[in-house]
């Protein structure tokens, strides 16, 4: 049994691989600074708004290491839009390779997440040696990050395999996706810290924040960020749904929220994969 699975997969994971080096090859032939751009354009992007919502709009949470936990959260939320985004348009994009080579269609989808994976790995280490550099004290939190990673990466491969067999079906998933994209950003404290929510809804409603608080970590892409800097930079300052709230059952909403996603973004992608060729 275990040489007719090695024989089975072997072949897709050659398969993966190749398609893993081409597309990040090909993701930046022609630019002069070429993979470079990976960690330059989150930068870039920090720079923008750090300059905006900081400087002049006076977000933050009152600490130093802010502007590491910003350049954090906007290197994740990258990772999430880019995985989600390329895997929506991987299929169509490969729509003559379907029609001419008979493999495991998955594969298609999972490089281009495994892509956007490498380059997010690549922008953690630039965070890393930041926090370094800025003399943050790391403490064991930082254990629990490969599982707030695996997490992200199961959420986003889910939503990037329903995606994908939605696009497939309805072209106009790509323009209604970064629309929905816009609005998960603001709704997820990536340039605000989520204690700032609590104070503005104080003025208006005394103990409101708490609640709105908890709601919006019920989101999964929202739970993942912030447990991602609450472990690796600010455990003191960054509120995380395992704080904030008492009860398991509430606590594990944004988690099983993500599996079910999973399951289901595997469940419709191996409905439908067959004939995407045909629908093509």
């Amino acid at each position: 049994m275990f040489e007719k699975l090695k024989e089975r997969y072997h072949e897709s994971f050659i398969i993966l691989k190749e398609l893993v080096k081409t597309d990040f090859l090909l993701r930046y032939q022609g630019s002069f600074l070429g993979i470079a751009w990976s960690v330059l354009k989150p930068l870039m992007l920090f720079c923008v708004m750090y300059v905006v919502f900081v400087k002049f709009l006076r977000f933050s949470d009152g600490t130093d290491t802010f502007p590491l936990v910003l350049l954090l959260g906007i290197s994740m939320w990258n990772f999430f839009t880019e995985s989600t985004s390329m895997g929506l348009s991987s299929i169509i994009s490969r729509g003559d390779l379907l029609r001419k080579v008979n493999f495991p269609k998955y594969i298609i989808v999972v490089s281009a997440t495994i892509n956007a994976l490498i380059c997010m790995l690549i922008n953690l280490g630039v965070v890393v040696v930041a926090c370094i550099l800025s003399g943050v004290q790391f403490t064991a939190n930082v254990l629990w990050l490969p599982l707030n990673l695996v997490q992200l990466y199961l959420l986003s491969l889910g939503v990037a395999l329903l995606l994908s067999t939605l696009n497939v079906y309805f072209r106009d998933a790509q323009h209604i996706w970064e629309v929905v994209l816009q609005g998960l950003f603001y709704a997820t404290p990536i340039i605000y810290p989520l204690s700032m929510v609590e104070q503005k809804l104080a003025e208006v409603a005394p103990g409101a924040g708490l609640l709105v608080e908890k709601l919006m970590l019920l989101n999964p892409a929202a739970q993942i960020i912030q447990d991602i800097r609450h472990n690796l930079i600010a455990p003191a300052t960054t509120p995380i749904i395992w704080e904030l709230s008492g009860n398991i059952f509430f606590q594990m909403i944004p988690v099983v929220l993500t599996f079910v996603l999973l399951f289901w973004g595997i469940h419709v992608f191996k409905k439908h994969s067959p004939k995407f060729a045909e629908v093509m």
